[in-house]
């Protein structure tokens, strides 16, 4: 079995087309609020990332089967005075779960953040998935507080 890890290019078509499939296929999956991309989603991503210099996205392949995905944005952290990284999205498709991919795409993450100069990657994570919680401890994440009197950071989000 072959594993590849890259750094997506959106101008690719092939790529493009890649990420696009991955990125529809996590929406339609219960963590990912099981409805898909709309057309106007699918057929504008790829070109509104290129964009972008502050995205990166990672396609992972397994035997030239597009198989899992990260799409990233930098941000700053004002505590360490320095880009961070975020993990925006993280999938990878079913059949293919159970092969440590993930582990795979977050060491490349850790390349992509360290060659950007960024101090940390950050991510969110719903509660209930088990899975993907599991993947992120053993790989060193944990969950954000200041003072554990105070509880742990929540992600949250308003429509605008």
């Amino acid at each position: 079995m072959k594993i590849e890890v890259m750094r997506a290019d959106y101008l690719d078509p092939q790529q493009a087309a890649d990420l696009v499939f991955l990125l529809d296929s996590y929406a339609r999956d219960p963590m990912g609020g099981g409805i898909g991309l709309s057309a106007q989603v699918r057929e504008n991503l790829a070109l509104r990332l290129a964009a972008l210099p502050h995205a990166v996205s990672l396609l992972c392949y397994v035997d030239g089967l597009p198989a899992g995905l990260a799409n990233c944005f930098e941000a700053f952290s004002t505590f360490s005075c320095r880009k961070l990284l975020n993990i925006h999205d993280l999938a990878v498709l079913a059949e293919f779960r159970g092969l440590g991919l993930s582990q795979l795409i977050l060491a490349e993450l850790v390349t992509v953040a360290r060659d950007r100069g960024c101090s940390k990657l950050t991510l969110e994570v719903l509660e209930g998935n088990e899975p993907a919680k599991g993947a992120y401890e053993k790989f060193g994440f944990a969950p954000y507080q200041l003072d554990p009197a105070l509880g742990q950071a929540r992600f949250w989000q308003m429509s605008v």
